[in-house]
Order: C-alpha cells, then structure tokens, then sequence
C-alpha cells in the first residue's frame, strides 16, 4: 500500500520535527496495512494438500470437490491466497474494487457497491445460493468472510430500493457494526448463518475480521455463524434511534412478521448445520496494532497501544483518546499512542466527511495546546462517503486553517471534515487498500 499525497502530507509539518513525525506516522501505519495482507493471511493457512486450522489439520484429499465463495473489501486478495495454493471446482467472488479481477475460467467476479449494496450484490449473492445447493456432502466450500461483507454478499427481504433506504438511516444515526447487523440479518435470506443451510458438505470460512472483539456472528452480518440476535432486538434497535415511524413500510413488515413468528428465527449456535463449520480468524485490527507497536519502537518511540476495541462517537472519543495519552505523557512513559477500532457518527450537517477525518477535526485545539501530531485511518482506505482513508493534523494545522479563513467549529457541525482537509492537503488518500481490520489511530507528541 502507498500513500497517493505522501510528499504533501509530510511537507505539510511546519518543522523538520514536524516533517518526521509525519513521515513516521505514514510508515507506521503502512507497516500495519502490509501485516494483515489478505493474500498472505489466507495462504498461510495451507500447506501442500492440507489446511492448516488450530484444531489440527485436514487433508484435501479427503473431499470429491472444492468450491470458493468469497465477499467482502478483501475478497480479491484473499481468493488469490487460496488458489494459488490448491486446485479450485468453481468459485463466486463479490468486491467492490472494480480495479481487481481474478484471471481463472472457473471464477467469476461480481463488484457489488458498500455500504450501500446495489443489483450486482443482488445477483451475485443468488448465483452463490444456487451454487451452494449443488454441493454434495463429500465436498468442501471455502467461504472467505471481510468487511463490507454485509453489503456485497445481500439478498433481502425487501426491495434493493427500501434496503439501501433503511441501511443508509442507520448509518446516519449513529447506530453500531453490532446494531446495524443485526438488521441486516433479520431483513435477509442469507446472513445470519442462513448462507449455508442447504450445504451439504463441510464448511471452512476464513475471516479478516472488521469489527471489534471478532465477534463471527457480526463480520458481514455472519453468514457462516449461529445467531443470538432476535426480530425483536431489530426492532429495539429502530426505537433506539427512533427510526421505526420512519423506515419502509416493508422493512416494519418484516420485522413485525418476525416477531410474530410468521419468519423463522436466524440459526443460532446451537443448530446442528454449525457443527460441520469452522470459522477462522486470519487477521484483524490487534494484528495490525502489534504491528505499529514493533515498528514504533525500532524508531525509537515508546508506544503503547491503549486500545484496539474503541467505540463510541469520534468527535468524543478523540478527546478522550488525547486526554488518556497526556496523562501518560507528562509521567514520562509512552510518547505514541496506538489505537484501534471503530467510532460512529451521527450525521446531523450536510457536509462530506467520514468517522476519521472527524475525529481528527475534533482533535485540533487540542493539538495545538499540546504540541501532537495526530492521524486516523481507515484501514479499508475509504472514509465515510468521502474518497480519502482519513487524515493527520499536527499543532500547526488549526492556525494553517485560521489564515485560509476556515472556521474548525463550523466544519465540525456541518459534518464537513473532508472538505476542511481537503483545503488544507491534509486528507490521506490511498485508493482501496483491500483489507479492512478497522480503524487506527495514531497520536504522537513532539
């Protein structure tokens, strides 16, 4: 992964310190996207006619057939890692990334749209259930499982129209990975363990987790997973926010028949169909965090990762990250913060902007009262709706700001931060990385 604005970015530091905590910081967080590379995190898992799980491993030789399904940011490259190293039947890939493509005849590839699915998922997703239902029981299905799971691989219950509706609601509302899935599951035909119900044979899924704790029942709504969550939870969920009065009459359909029994359940843990299933952590945000951690300290920083589980609202949790770091700090014992995870924010300006790029813009006063320089990145490289992967402001940049007539404050309530460090060159621009373990954030004082 390359950073398309480097050059700016680092020249954008005001000092030559400035310039090289930039620079570190870009490196850091480069060294953490190459360490939870798709390829190699599922590729690592074969070895010549065997797959390698914790349990022990399991011989190749023992199935008639061997088939892919794959769906998510990191599909493409995660599909590489398997069939570079064994002989596929068939295989059904879902991106986003329009730029990646696998070269093989018994392959296809399918670029679904996130967050918001569109027709191809739609497509896609019931050529992967036709397929499924052919397998026999002495067959294998590799399911490779990232985020962005949940839009690409979509077959609802509704209309393309109202689902896209309904997710973009709660998007805006400030509603969680957890929260958002747990709708998503109850409007679908396919998540929530329902993508193998008719699968006879064994099931392996690899997963490159995006969500925090890896709970395996929330990455791309857990197609592969027993579900505890409930009709009634997603309709808990709408009152939370306060959306149920609001969503399509066919999403509170759905829910009600739900609830009423009128619509099965999703599968939980304890359905027999999970016992022939694995389900495989390959890579998530802890292992790009210890990765930040190594390459921090042969630069000569004393990091520490304070947490790779971090939610709430960014705004808000920027100034907590800042304030836990400053009293560590000033006892002289870390001078790097890592920290991973996934914010929320709940959109009430116009303006363009992502998780990222706001908590950084939340940050900006007191970076300049405090001399730190701090960035935050989405690991996927994109940022909300915008076309950046975050951004990085140091001491300087709020007065940068000040003499191009910005007002931080009113970029912040209009929810505009990629417009803010858009102006300033400040927006960290890498295209799609294709990965996704989070987001990272990396604060540094000089």
């Amino acid at each position: 992964m390359t950073f398309k604005n480097e050059t700016v970015l680092v020249q954008n530091g005001s000092t030559v310190e400035l310039k090289k905590k930039r620079k570190d910081i870009l490196d850091l967080l480069a060294a953490s996207i190459h360490t939870v590379n798709p390829y190699r995190s599922v590729g690592s898992c074969f070895k010549e006619d065997s797959i390698i799980l914790p349990e022990g491993s399991i011989s190749l030789k023992d199935f008639s057939k061997i088939y892919i399904v794959a769906f998510g940011k990191a599909s493409i490259g995660m599909t590489k890692g398997v069939i570079d190293q064994i002989k596929i039947t068939k295989g059904i890939v879902i991106t986003n990334n329009d730029s990646l493509i696998i070269k093989e005849d018994n392959i296809q590839t399918f670029y679904g749209s996130h967050p918001l699915p569109n027709q191809d998922s739609v497509k896609a997703t019931k050529m992967i259930e036709e397929l499924l239902t052919s397998l026999s029981k002495n067959d294998l299905l590799i399911v490779l499982i990232s985020g962005g799971g949940s839009a690409l691989l979509c077959h609802p219950r509704i209309s393309l129209s109202n689902m896209r509706k309904t997710t973009l609601q709660l998007l805006q509302s400030g509603a969680t990975i957890q929260e958002l899935n747990t709708i998503r599951k109850h409007l679908s035909y396919v998540k929530g363990g329902q993508l193998i119900k008719g699968v006879k044979g064994r099931v392996i899924s690899f997963i490159i987790s995006d969500v925090v704790n890896d709970p395996v029942e929330f990455i791309a709504s857990g197609p592969t997973a027993g579900d505890k969550t409930t009709f009634k939870n997603a309709y808990d969920i709408f009152q939370k926010y306060q959306l149920w009065d609001t969503i399509p009459k066919s999403t509170q359909a759905i829910i009600s028949k739900g609830i009423q029994k009128d619509i099965p359940e999703t599968p939980d843990a304890s359905d027999p169909l999970f016992q022939r299933v694995t389900n495989l952590i390959v890579a998530n945000n802890s292992y790009a965090c210890e990765t930040i951690l190594l390459k921090a300290k042969s630069l000569g920083y004393h990091p520490f990762i304070f947490s790779t589980s971090l939610q709430g609202e960014a705004r808000d949790t920027a100034k907590k990250i800042i304030q836990e770091f400053l009293s560590y700090k000033n006892k002289g014992i870390y001078d790097l913060f890592i920290v991973g995870g996934e914010t929320t924010v709940t959109v009430r300006g116009n303006g363009k902007g992502g998780r990222n790029q706001e908590m950084v813009l939340a940050s900006l006063e007191y970076l300049q009262k405090h001399n730190l320089v701090f960035a935050s990145f989405g690991t996927d490289g994109i940022d909300g709706m915008s076309h950046a992967a975050g951004a990085i402001a140091d001491g300087n940049t709020l007065s940068r700001a000040k003499t191009l007539n910005m007002d931080s404050l009113r970029f912040l309530k209009n929810n505009d931060s990629n417009t803010f460090f858009q102006k300033l060159q400040d927006e960290i621009i890498t295209g799609k990385t294709g990965t996704n373990v989070m987001d990272i954030q990396i604060l540094i004082s000089y």
